[in-house]
């Protein structure tokens, strides 16, 4: 098959292509970085080297696929996260539609089946209603949860705070997953087919937030390591401290806030998956302890 991926050479993307071309597929890669273009044909895939933006170049990149993976990078220097998310989500669709393009694996999130309250993810509701207008092509929606991979920007915290934490309460759960999980999940709805529009929600595994802590803690060599949970108020204004906008900073607030009341996972519980990714937490936590002595 031919098969277009947007998402450059990223966590997700990159091991996403390896399996693809292992497979004997013909892949393009999608990145707005023109010096990537030579590691991209070192895995054996093609470049199409654009922005996201522009419908005409997705349009091009898209058409005589067989199968497209879209997914929105992230860019949190943006005045307004829904409108950029859903903004991205729109083009792929135009572009979809133009090329002619019957099958789509979409990234999207946990929560994004509500419309409001949940910060960043609202903007992956507004793509997956774009992508589900479209007629004639089959769309599968890959709903992830916290990536354990963003608990690389709490490093910082553990080591000049001593602590681990959010706006959410150490009894609160939090459903994570790996990005090779992700990758793998993505490389099966793509080779095996599908039709309609539908979702697939994808986890590798489930803790209260004080077990994440005692079990990256442990692996750190800080097996005192607490959760602490700060209200909204002190939550905004440490991330802002940090360098993120008050739009960003908002966005992950409101998010948090979504966790702490469950809000987020209502319709994963009515859906759960049969299958789990094989990277449990503790796995992580040795990736983790790799990137935290580093």
């Amino acid at each position: 098959m031919k098969i277009t991926i947007t998402g450059s050479l990223g966590n997700i993307s990159k091991p996403l292509a390896m399996q693809l071309i292992d497979a004997g597929h013909q892949v393009t890669i999608i990145s707005s970085n023109a010096a990537k273009a030579a590691n991209i044909e070192e895995l054996g895939a093609t470049p199409a080297i654009g922005l996201v933006t522009d419908v005409e170049f997705l349009t091009r990149a898209f058409t005589g696929a067989d199968v497209v993976y879209t997914m929105v990078p992230p860019s949190l220097g943006v005045s307004n996260f829904r409108q950029y998310v859903g903004g991205i989500g729109k083009n792929y669709a135009e572009a979809i539609q133009r090329s002619g393009v019957t099958r789509v694996v979409n990234l999207s999130s946990i929560g994004a089946h509500l419309d409001s309250g949940t910060g960043p993810i609202t903007g992956m509701h507004d793509v997956e209603i774009a992508l589900n207008k479209l007629a004639h092509t089959a769309i599968k929606h890959l709903r992830t949860p916290f990536f354990y991979i963003n608990f690389y920007g709490n490093i910082d915290m553990i080591k000049n705070l001593g602590i681990l934490g959010s706006n959410y309460p150490g009894n609160a759960r939090l459903i994570m997953v790996h990005p090779a999980d992700i990758a793998t999940a993505a490389a099966e709805e793509i080779q095996h087919g599908f039709t309609g529009k539908s979702v697939r929600y994808l986890v590798s595994d489930e803790r209260p937030a004080a077990e994440i802590a005692s079990v990256l803690g442990a692996a750190i060599d800080k097996p005192e390591l607490q959760w602490v949970e700060f209200n909204d108020e002190q939550a905004l204004n440490g991330m802002m401290q940090n360098g993120l906008s008050h739009e960003i900073a908002g966005n992950f607030v409101e998010m948090g806030a979504a966790i702490r009341s469950g809000n987020l996972w209502e319709d994963y519980d009515l859906n759960k998956p049969a299958v789990t990714g094989k990277r449990k937490l503790e796995a992580f936590a040795l990736e983790f302890a790799d990137r935290y002595k580093a």
